[in-house]
């Protein structure tokens, strides 16, 4: 009998308080993957060598937790974001790298739970966003520049949803120098959002800082989105607090009403491989939407995030799971997107090997501008 009504409960908690899923943030979900992959493979070039593997799908098991809402009332189903990404590098010279990168997502809503053949009614829409290219990247300058191209493939359009239809033509262009990055993306020849980022926030994944006050210099990321109506910029301030364990993140949005979301994570190991969040941010109704999750490195647990709120067509009310893996590595190296040192025991080894390497470039670097002397040269 306990057992039941523990049962019942979880059920009313994660099920039952459910809000439906709006049509229209269902197509504008496009936009938003495409947008969200070039901030993933921003995070990745930060080095702009090494690899990174991600895998990870959504799971809801109940139809009730997600359901579309339509003038004719709600219809279970589920939503539904499958996705993976690759990247790696050769080197082509002592300093120089050459890379590939891939990034796919394949999300929407369908009536039916699936892994690969949807139902395809009239309250489906099923698509698929692709994203790759090559990226080419100086040791020496600490430059990194990558172009390539987005194709959005749509499987099947319902007839709640706007009109939406194949295509090849969208491109995006990248490039970073030293803390600095700035990237665009276009369809065909019109410009459609832009980044800027200063990344100054030391790690020592790149030869930075383990500890000190320059590990407490924030990220900042400014984009600029093109509108049907009106422009807008998003403003992105994170921010560590504590041995880069914990972080501050705060999004703003202008003109629409400034405040977007803020999160607080906390990571127990600086590599990022595991961590805990707690989220707020403001619906379209002004209201205020509290939630987290955990993310472990295998599953990420969560109820009512706001990255499910951005990135899973506005989805709250209800608890999501996400089945996962991802890892990044940098000269033999692992740890996770955006995190600021290597995975545990290897810091210290990563910490030796880098001051070897930089103390090879500055070497170099004194070589070329040619004021380096022979020790016996100086005393004459």
């Amino acid at each position: 009998m306990f057992l039941k009504v523990v049962a019942l409960l979880l059920v009313a908690v994660f099920f039952a308080f459910a809000d439906g899923l709006d049509p229209i943030k269902v197509s504008d979900g496009g936009g938003v993957t495409r947008d969200g992959q070039l901030i993933e493979i921003s995070q990745i070039l930060r080095g702009g060598r090494g690899g990174y593997l991600d895998l990870g799908f959504n799971f809801t098991p109940s139809r009730k937790q997600l359901p579309l809402k339509t003038p004719f009332g709600e219809h279970d189903g589920f939503a539904f974001r499958q996705h993976a990404a690759g990247f790696g590098t050769g080197s082509i010279g002592q300093y120089r790298h050459l890379g590939f990168l891939l990034w796919f997502e394949r999300s929407g809503w369908d009536s039916e739970d699936f892994l690969l053949f949807p139902e395809y009614n009239d309250f489906s829409l099923v698509r698929s966003t692709t994203t790759w290219g090559f990226n080419y990247t100086d040791i020496l300058k600490d430059f990194t520049v990558a172009a390539g191209m987005q194709h959005s493939n749509v499987e099947h359009v319902g007839r709640f949803y706007r009109d939406e239809k194949d295509s090849l033509a969208y491109s995006f262009l990248y490039l970073r120098w030293s803390k600095f990055a700035a990237w665009g993306s276009f369809y065909k020849t019109e410009f459609r959002n832009a980044h800027l980022s200063l990344d100054l926030e030391s790690r020592s994944i790149y030869g930075g800082k383990k500890s000190g006050p320059l590990t407490y210099l924030p990220s900042i990321d400014i984009g600029y989105y093109k509108g049907e109506d009106e422009d807008s910029l998003r403003v992105i301030w994170e921010q560590n607090l504590f041995a880069q364990r914990l972080y501050g993140k705060v999004a703003f949005d202008i003109p629409h009403g400034m405040f977007h979301k803020a999160a607080l994570t906390y990571y127990p190991d600086p590599s990022r491989m595991i961590g805990f969040e707690i989220s707020c941010l403001k619906m379209d109704n002004d209201e205020l939407l509290w939630g987290g999750s955990i993310d472990l490195l295998f599953v990420r647990l969560a109820y009512n995030s706001s990255f499910d709120y951005d990135r899973f067509f506005g989805a709250k009310g209800t608890f999501i799971a996400e089945f996962k893996f991802n890892l990044a590595a940098l000269d033999g190296f692992l740890f996770a997107r955006g995190a600021a040192r290597t995975a545990p025991l290897e810091t210290e080894i990563l910490k030796e090997k880098n001051q070897r390497k930089f103390k090879d470039l500055d070497d170099k670097i004194l070589d070329a501008k040619g004021i380096r002397y022979e020790q016996g040269e100086r005393g004459k």
